[in-house]
Parts: structure tokens; C-alpha cells; sequence
């Protein structure tokens, strides 16, 4: 019986060439990779990597069982979910959901209350992972449902086997201080207005980071930066203590103070969010509960 962690493993080094970045995948140091292929290859009788340089290739004997992979991991997930569809009179089991932090916050925490109380036999697991590693969980089995976005435009490759769908489109709102002059703008504010502000905004290199970077591009192109926190509340917090002006997501907005109020503007940095899940998936009650609760039912 071929052992599918194994054959996982060797798919991972197909897909990458090297142990050292499957591992990484994986989550497996290389020499865990490494005992997992030779396992396969004592399950087969036959040898199946041979090296090449730094990295490796696959044997022909590899290489057809990497091709015929997917259609034993699909057949696998069909009878899998067809089982617990067929036992199951309402949704129960572990729903494993991966999502970047601004989703947890806006749309997995506030659905489980009410899913967790409608099926008592129901349990969520949420781990918080950037969208190219959530959109891996999933193809490697590692999580049932990946919440994911287009960072910087652009939206993670989806793996073979998958479903998706658009769950909602993200915007960004200035959030300024009651008494700031912007405040009480009517209509949206066109990006000139951003010029020669005082700004609290999010470390270089995050996505929130890339937003303001772009909603500034060609209006003031050295912007003042006073505060620099990746925690919205504590935004929140310098622009009413200081009088800064902050930009910033509808989904992660905490709620505003009394004094705070969001402005919107005429083109705001946007960003889809997209749920992903394995296609063979698609009729377990549980996967199907928890996709309702957070919105996205047919």
C-alpha cells in the first residue's frame, strides 16, 4: 500500500526540484522529506530521485506516480466526503480554516457564534496564515478552507482541484480625528486631498503598507510618516491622540470612537477576498455550514 504522506512529499519535491524546499512546504525538515521518499521507494521496490546538482530529478518510475497523484488524492477526497455526507444528519467534525489576520478579525470571528450554536456537534479551527501558505494548507490537505487575497494586485496561483469564490471586495477608508479638517469633507475625497498629511500607518512591507503607498503615489510623494503600527486599534488610538489621519480596511476597522470618524474616498486601494477549498469538498455538511455562516451559500 503506498503511503500518502509519502507520495505528498514526492509530489512536493517534484513541484520544487530540491528536499530543502519541499520541506518548507511541507512543513518537514529535509531529512524528514528525505525518509519519507525513501519509504515510498522501499514500498515499491524501485528508486525514485537521483541527484542533480543541488537539487534533484525524478526517476521515470517517479515521475508516473507524481502524474497519476492527483487523481488518487481527488478519488480519496470523494469517497472521503461522500462518506460524511451520506452519515451525517447535520454538520459536525473539524472545519480547519486558514486566513490572513484581517479576515479572522472581519469575517470568520464574527460568523462563529452563530454557527458554533446551531450545530453543537460543529468545531472551527482558525490559524492565521499569509495567502500563499493558506492556498498550499489547502492543496496539501492541511487546512479544509483558505481565506486569500490579491496582495499587491495579484492573486496566488490556484492549485489543481480546488474551488473558489469571490467572498467580498476590501476597501480603504481615511480615518481622521472629528475635529480634522477632512472630517467634514462631503463626498469622497479625491486622492489630492492626501497631500502634505501627517500620517499613522503600517510597517514597510505589509500589504496595508502597499495601500498607502499607492493611494499617495503622485500626490506627495514624501509623505510624513509620524507612527508606524501594524495594530489597527492602536491606529486608531494615535490618530485621536494626535490629530494623524490613518488608512484603513474596512474588514480590520475597529470600532470607531466617538471622536474618530472614516472618511471614503473616490479610488480606494481594494483588494478581493477569495475562499478556496478542495472541489471534492464541496458536499460535506460541515465545509458547507461553515461557507453559509460566513456569507458565501449559493
Amino acid at each position: 500500500m503506498i503511503d500518502l504522506v509519502a507520495l505528498r512529499s514526492l509530489c512536493s519535491v517534484a513541484k520544487h526540484g530540491t528536499l530543502a524546499r519541499a520541506a518548507s512546504e511541507l512543513s518537514f525538515t529535509p531529512s524528514g522529506v528525505s525518509q519519507q521518499i525513501g519509504r515510498l521507494e522501499a514500498q515499491l521496490g524501485t528508486r525514485l530521485l537521483s541527484p542533480a546538482g543541488r537539487g534533484v530529478v525524478l526517476t521515470p518510475a517517479a515521475r508516473y506516480l507524481v502524474d497519476e497523484a492527483p487523481t488518487v488524492f481527488a478519488a480519496l477526497e470523494r469517497c472521503t466526503a461522500g462518506v460524511r455526507a451520506l452519515d451525517s444528519r447535520e454538520p459536525a467534525g473539524v472545519v480547519r480554516i486558514a486566513a490572513f489576520s484581517t479576515a479572522i478579525r472581519g469575517l470568520v470571528a464574527p460568523a462563529l457564534p452563530s454557527l458554533l450554536q446551531r450545530y453543537v456537534g460543529l468545531s472551527v479551527k482558525v490559524f492565521e496564515l499569509d495567502p500563499g501558505p493558506a492556498s498550499r494548507a489547502v492543496e496539501v490537505g492541511e487546512a479544509d478552507l483558505a481565506l486569500i487575497h490579491d496582495a499587491d494586485g495579484i492573486m496566488p496561483p490556484f492549485p489543481s482541484g480546488v474551488a473558489t469564490r469571490t467572498v467580498t471586495i476590501d476597501k480603504g477608508d481615511l480615518v481622521v480625528r472629528q475635529d480634522h479638517p477632512l472630517a467634514s469633507h462631503h463626498g469622497p475625497l479625491t486622492r489630492k486631498a492626501l497631500a502634505g498629511l501627517r500620517w499613522a500607518c503600517s510597517p514597510v512591507g505589509t500589504v496595508c503598507h502597499l495601500w498607502f503607498q499607492r493611494a499617495v503615489a503622485g500626490v506627495d510623494d514624501h509623505p510624513e510618516i509620524t507612527h508606524s503600527s501594524d495594530d489597527f486599534s492602536t491606529q486608531l488610538a494615535l490618530v485621536d491622540a494626535d490629530n494623524v489621519v490613518a488608512l484603513i480596511p474596512r474588514l480590520a476597522r475597529p470600532t470607531l470612537p466617538d471622536s474618530v470618524v472614516a472618511v471614503s474616498l473616490a479610488d480606494p486601494p481594494r483588494r478581493t477576498v477569495v475562499a478556496m477549498w478542495r472541489d471534492a469538498w464541496g458536499d460535506d455538511p460541515a465545509l458547507t455550514a461553515t461557507l453559509a455562516a460566513l456569507g458565501m451559500s449559493d
